[in-house]
């Protein structure tokens, strides 16, 4: 079994440069692999958040998995108030401020640049 997730989900964005540093600087996500393509494209990349990963590209038109809606995903951290702080500093939109769960815990949830939904907690 690898040491990352076995579910790693896959994104594509219309500017996925200025994404990949949105994940990195607001969401704490670190660059494990970026394979550029032409001018500013991305073929590939995965951020690596803990033992989680999230994979990325660029979108390009007629592309199926390009021309999807928004993606809503979930990150387990250790300490929301921290990790939300960090968020905002970076210019995260914050949509569900940090609140307790009834189940226990607490979490937040902020959309990227591109209107993808994280929801940190």
């Amino acid at each position: 079994m690898p040491d990352v997730s076995p579910v790693i989900p896959a994104l594509r964005y219309r500017d996925a440069p200025a994404a990949i540093e949105f994940l990195v600087n607001a969401f704490g996500f670190e660059k494990n692999m970026v394979v550029k393509g032409e001018e500013r494209a991305i073929e590939h990349a995965q951020l690596k958040h803990g033992t989680g990963m999230v994979m990325l590209a660029s979108a390009r038109e007629g592309d199926m998995f390009s021309d999807q809606g928004a993606t809503s995903i979930y990150v387990i951290i250790d300490d929301v108030a921290v990790h939300h702080d960090r968020a905002i500093a970076a210019g995260a939109e914050i949509v569900m401020p940090p609140e307790a769960q009834d189940y226990g815990g607490s979490s937040y949830t902020a959309r990227d640049p591109e209107g993808n939904w994280w929801s940190f907690g």
